[in-house]
């Protein structure tokens, strides 16, 4: 049996990195670095603590990174960010210019779950888990 391959990053595209830093920052607490034209404007985010190497320390952890809209055409990956209070999570989204897609569900044996638009049109997801 092929051993799996983990995910270790995620990408989303951006119209506007300055905007799409502020809200992640703001809403999450994730730091972000917007890269030069020599790194093609490319926005890297560390979403936890990392090690000397820029590896999450926390294991399951991952990081990712923001690339400018116009370079590709639209893609819309599906990620979930775990929160600890997701309707304080709501509250945040809203307020900072995303827009929830509904109410949270109940996901059996995972926890409350619902997808949002953030500030770029891109979908994601909060989760509180149960699983603590």
């Amino acid at each position: 049996m092929k051993k799996m391959d983990p995910v270790v990053h995620f990408e989303m595209p951006a119209e506007n990195r300055k905007r799409m830093a502020d809200f992640y920052t703001t809403v999450f607490g994730w730091k972000t670095q917007l890269m030069g034209e020599d790194m093609g404007n490319y926005v890297t985010v560390s979403t936890t603590e990392t090690n000397e190497n820029g590896g999450p320390i926390r294991p399951g952890a991952i990081n990712g990174g923001f690339y400018p809209k116009e370079d590709s055409p639209a893609k819309y990956p599906s990620v979930v960010i775990g929160v600890e209070n997701i309707d304080e999570s709501i509250k945040n989204v809203n307020s900072n210019g995303g827009k929830v897609l509904g109410g949270p569900v109940m996901i059996p044996e995972v926890g409350l779950y619902v997808s949002f638009l953030d500030t770029e049109g891109n979908r994601a997801s909060l989760l509180q888990s149960i699983i603590r």
